[in-house]
């Protein structure tokens, strides 16, 4: 019986993440991403998906970051009407992420509109609250390491994947073969999540290549956080961290509390303006199974900043002349309130923004980067003289090395080895190096070509 692979996004790109498996005239969408950096992505998310949503019998999330789960809401009021497979703590983060996600395109369109700098009559949102809320109604989260039957006779198991809270690689046995889809995998070793957990067979694996191309440093990250804040505060200045509110937020609040144990800066205020950041945060401790801190370090880290909701709060922030670290939604700085602490503080050189997280092509966040010093935002354009300082090593994504190790733990090659979710240079110079390390058959994936899986 035919079964077949197409990836509808996350092919050739970092961002929109849809892998289709089909069989028998059952579809199983694995990831609802939308897409995210570069114009020509963003619109994609507009365009009808080159399914029908109501043909596709079941999705499922490897885990809630946008990219992965974004689209749903979409997914669900065009007339997908399935079940949303994923693990607890995804499902509770895609509450969170998935209502802030409406919620900011609600916004970003009325400001939009009251301001006059849009080219469409109106500006309308890619999807509102109401259409994440009736998503949401559709989620099935299930426990790890158990088989689950799946729409049209799929068996289908989660592993975790570390990377951030519920994320899962996934397994699938369907019309007797065995494939499996890395997702994000996350880190060995590292301070928050667990190792991603090994998988012993498969007859095909879709590997995600974010870093496939690159290795991170080793450098302790703590020790470069510390030296980047000192800096900036010897110079008055004020520390501005784009940060992804699933993930890279607790864990740089984690290290931020060890620097301040170790007095090196002990008097620096530190504040997290982002509601999606903060409920994320909270979440940290119902859901202990999922990462390594312990309850009391949960606690304590998370005690160390002031949690800033409301949008006066926000402003008196940048009305605040002291010296400070203020983490703040997005983490490539495409929305959220980042964007006017970057508008406030990126003109003045005595401050850093600091990114600690991937950043996609054609984000506001790979431009300063890679050395722009003016920014669009607000219909305007920004100069930006702060320091623009880059912390590889807070990644939560697996770099080159850590891939092939994963890999690695395959008892037998599979048959045929898909390379999904990088930049074309990232993804092709993981091709060669499974090719030639593993001695694998592995192919990078074309957007929305079919593949059989014979």
């Amino acid at each position: 019986m035919s079964l077949t692979l197409t990836s509808l996004g996350a092919a050739g790109t970092v961002t929109g993440s849809k892998h289709l498996l089909e069989a028998a005239g059952r579809r199983i969408l694995v990831d609802c991403g939308m897409f995210q950096g570069l114009k020509v992505l963003r619109e994609r998310n507009w365009a009808p998906l080159a399914i029908p949503p109501e043909s596709i019998d079941a999705v499922v999330l490897t885990h809630a970051h946008l990219d992965h789960s974004g689209y749903l809401p979409k997914l669900v009021r065009d007339g997908f009407r399935g079940p949303v497979y994923c693990s607890s703590a995804t499902a509770d983060l895609c509450d969170i992420l998935l209502k802030d996600s409406a919620r900011i395109a609600e916004n970003d369109a009325e400001y939009a509109n009251r301001r006059g700098h849009t080219k469409h009559k109106p500006a309308l949102p890619l999807y509102t609250v109401r259409d994440a809320e009736a998503a949401l109604k559709q989620l099935k989260p299930i426990a790890f390491e158990t088989e689950t039957s799946v729409e049209g006779g799929a068996k289908m198991q989660l592993r975790r994947a570390g990377h951030i809270l519920g994320a899962a690689t996934v397994e699938f046995n369907w019309q007797g073969r065995g494939i499996v889809f890395s997702g994000d995998l996350g880190r060995y070793d590292d301070v928050f999540m667990p190792d991603p957990a090994p998988v012993n067979a498969a007859d095909y694996v879709v590997v995600e290549s974010t870093y496939g191309d690159r290795i991170h440093p080793k450098n302790d990250p703590m020790e470069a956080l510390g030296a980047v804040v000192e800096r900036t505060v010897r110079r008055g200045g004020t520390v501005v961290i784009p940060a992804f509110a699933v993930g890279r937020t607790q864990v740089l609040l984690y290290h931020l509390w060890m620097l301040k144990r170790a007095g090196r800066i002990k008097s620096v205020p530190i504040f997290l303006d982002s509601p999606m950041a903060i409920n994320a945060t909270e979440l940290l401790c119902g859901h202990l199974d999922d990462h390594r801190f312990s309850s009391e370090t949960c606690e304590q880290s998370c005690a160390i900043a002031t949690y800033v909701r409301d949008v006066e709060d926000s402003k008196a922030i940048v009305s605040n002349p002291m010296p400070k670290i203020v983490i703040a939604g997005s983490g490539m700085a495409t929305g959220g309130r980042v964007l006017h602490h970057i508008k406030a503080f990126g003109p003045e050189a005595k401050n850093t923004i600091l990114f600690a997280g991937y950043q996609a092509v054609g984000t506001r966040g790979a431009r300063l980067l890679a050395g722009e010093n003016e920014i669009k935002m607000f219909g305007q354009w920004i100069p930006i003289r702060a320091e623009i300082a880059n912390l590889p090593e807070l990644s939560a994504h697996a770099d080159a090395g850590e891939i092939i190790r994963w890999l690695s733990g395959f008892e037998k090659p599979p048959r045929r080895t898909f390379i999904v979710h990088g930049e074309p240079d990232a993804s092709d110079a993981l091709r060669v190096r499974i090719e030639r390390e593993l001695g694998w058959d592995a192919a990078v994936v074309d957007d929305q070509r079919r593949y059989e899986l014979a």
